[in-house]
C-alpha cells in the first residue's frame, strides 16, 4: 500500500485546558487536536471547513463552546472583493514608500528609519524599470522599480524642528469639520451663480458621462507608480514542502526576520525563537505537493510568499493552496517597517493572488483568513474584508458575516445557522472510519474485532465525529 497517498493522523483528544494567547488565561483555551504524519490537500480543506487548522504539523479544533475566545472559521470572496477605504491607504502608503523611498512616521522616527535603511540596504539606481504585476510559472509576482541615488531625496522640506515653532509661512490648520462646511458653502455659491447664469443663458443638455467603473485590488496595487522609483519590491512565492532550492537558498535570511519579529512584536526571549522552533511551526507541513490538469500550474501544497525589498526579505507570508482556497497561515515581518502596515498589505496581496489563481483554477475563489475572534478586539479587523462569512460551529455552514457579529456581541458562543431542523453532518457509522493498525488499512469494525486490551470506541467516536463521515472514510487513523 502507498502510504503517502493517504492523510494519516494520531488523535489527542482535548480534555486538557492550556493558557490563551489573546485573554492570557491560564487554563481555559481548549481544543481538540492530532498530529498528522502526512495529510492531502483535500482532506485539509475539508477539515478547514468543519473548523480545524494547522500549526505546523499538528491541526487542531477549538472547542468552541468551552473555550475561553471562540474562534471561527472566516473566509472572503475573493473575487467578489472591493478594497475599503482603510486598504486603500494602505496601499498607496506602501506605493508612496516604494516611489518616494521615504517610511511613514510610526512607532520609530521616519527619517531615522529610513537613514538605518540606508545604511544597511544597497540602492542601484541603475536598475532596469520594471513595473506590472504579474505571476509567472513558478508563481513570481512582480512589482519592481527603478531606484533613485539616496543623494538625490531633498533634505529641505523635512519636518520642522520643535525649538523653531510654528511656520508663519504656512496657514492656520483647519478641523475636517470646518473644511466640509466650507466645501458646502463653495457649491451652494457655485449652484446660486449658475441659477442665475441660467436665467439669461439658454441651457443645453449636459453631455454623456462615462459611468466610473470602481477600479480593482490590482489596479491600486500598482497605482501611482513612477519611472525614477526609489525601491524594488519582489514577491517571490517558494515550496516549504517539500523545500524547493529557492527555499533552502533563503531559509537563514528568512528565519533571520522570523526571529526579529518574535522578539519585538510577541516579546519572545532571544532564546525562544530558536531556528528548530521556526521550521517546527512555518516550515513543516504535512501537506505534500499534488498537482492537477484543472489545478494551479505551481500546484497545491504549503508554500512561502517572500517580499523581497531591494535584495532583502522584509516580511514572509506563510500560505497553502488548497482546492477552493488559499489558506493564511501566518505571517512576519521586518520589525524595521512596522508603519507600513505589512499584516494587512500581505492579506491584501494574498487576496489578489488568489484572484490570479482563480484563472488558472475555477473551484479556487475563497481566501482564508485564519480564525476570526470577535471576543478579542485586535482580532477583528478580518472582518473588514467584505464580503466575509463565518462557519457556523454546529451546521458548518457559511454565513454572511453581517448577520454573525449583532449575535457576537451578545454571547462568544453562537450557532449562526438559525435553523433549528439543519443537518448538522453528523457521524453516521464509526465503524466505516479506516484505520491504520500494523502496516495494514482496514475499517474500524474490522480492527475492533482483532484488537485485544480495552476498547477505544468512544475515542474513535469523538474523533470520527469531529472530522466528519467522508474524511473518517479516507483519513487513516494511527492505531498502536
Amino acid at each position: 500500500i502507498q502510504f503517502w497517498s493517504y492523510t494519516i493522523v494520531e488523535y489527542f483528544g482535548g480534555d486538557d485546558g492550556y493558557r490563551c494567547g489573546y485573554c492570557k488565561n491560564e487554563k481555559s483555551n481548549f481544543s481538540h487536536g492530532m498530529w498528522s504524519h502526512t495529510m492531502t490537500v483535500q482532506d485539509y480543506q475539508d477539515l478547514i471547513d468543519r473548523g480545524w487548522r494547522r500549526s505546523g504539523k499538528y491541526v487542531y479544533k477549538p472547542i468552541m463552546n468551552k473555550t475561553c475566545c471562540p474562534q471561527y472559521t472566516i473566509r472572503c470572496h475573493a473575487l467578489k472583493f472591493q478594497p475599503s477605504k482603510s486598504h486603500k491607504k494602505i496601499l498607496k502608503k506602501m506605493n508612496k514608500f516604494i516611489s518616494q523611498g521615504e517610511l511613514p512616521k510610526g512607532q520609530q522616527d521616519g527619517k531615522s528609519l529610513f537613514s538605518l535603511y540606508n545604511r544597511y540596504f544597497c540602492i542601484n539606481s541603475s536598475q532596469a524599470i520594471c513595473c506590472h504585476l504579474s505571476f509567472s510559472t513558478f508563481g513570481i509576482c512582480i512589482l519592481c522599480l527603478t531606484a533613485e541615488p539616496m543623494d538625490s531625496v531633498c533634505e529641505e522640506t523635512g519636518p520642522r524642528e520643535p525649538w523653531m515653532g510654528a511656520d508663519a509661512n504656512r496657514p492656520l490648520c483647519q478641523k475636517a469639520k470646518e473644511l466640509r462646511k466650507e466645501r458646502r458653502l463653495q457649491k451652494e455659491q457655485m449652484r446660486h451663480d449658475a441659477d442665475k447664469v441660467s436665467s439669461f443663458v439658454p441651457l443645453t443638455p449636459p453631455a454623456p458621462t462615462q459611468t466610473n467603473q470602481p477600479k480593482l485590488l490590482e489596479d491600486f496595487i500598482t497605482q501611482s507608480l513612477t519611472n525614477n522609483s526609489s525601491h524594488c519590491l519582489e514577491v517571490r512565492l517558494v515550496r516549504s514542502n517539500p523545500p524547493c532550492p529557492q527555499f533552502k537558498a533563503s531559509f537563514d535570511a528568512s528565519y533571520q526576520v522570523y526571529k526579529l519579529y518574535q522578539m519585538a512584536i510577541h516579546k519572545d526571549p532571544p532564546d525562544k525563537p530558536s531556528e528548530s522552533q521556526f521550521r517546527r511551526f512555518l516550515c513543516d507541513s504535512p501537506l505534500e505537493a499534488e498537482y492537477s490538469p484543472d489545478g494551479p500550474e505551481l500546484g497545491y501544497g504549503s508554500f512561502h510568499q517572500q517580499y523581497w525589498l531591494d535584495g532583502r526579505i522584509v516580511a514572509v507570508g506563510v500560505i497553502d493552496i488548497l482546492p477552493t482556497c488559499v489558506s493564511s497561515v501566518y505571517l512576519y515581518y521586518h520589525p524595521d517597517f512596522a508603519s507600513l502596515s505589512l499584516g494587512s498589505y500581505s492579506a491584501l496581496r494574498e487576496m489578489a493572488f488568489t484572484r490570479q489563481l482563480q484563472k488558472q483554477s475555477p473551484k479556487l475563489s475563497f481566501y482564508y483568513l485564519g480564525f476570526y475572534i470577535h471576543s478579542c478586539p485586535k482580532m477583528r479587523y478580518k472582518g473588514q474584508y467584505r464580503p466575509s462569512e463565518l462557519l457556523c460551529p454546529e451546521t458548518f455552514v457559511w454565513v454572511p458575516i453581517e448577520r454573525c457579529t449583532p449575535h457576537l456581541d451578545n454571547a462568544r458562543y453562537v450557532r449562526f445557522n438559525q435553523d433549528l431542523d439543519a443537518d448538522a453532518r453528523v457521524l453516521k457509522d464509526v465503524g466505516r472510519a479506516m484505520v491504520l493498525y500494523k502496516r495494514s488499512v482496514m475499517p474500524y469494525a474490522v480492527y475492533s474485532r482483532k484488537r485485544k486490551g480495552s476498547s477505544d470506541e468512544r475515542e474513535v467516536q469523538q474523533y470520527a465525529g469531529l472530522v466528519g463521515q467522508d474524511c473518517a472514510e479516507r483519513i487513516l487513523l494511527y492505531r498502536n
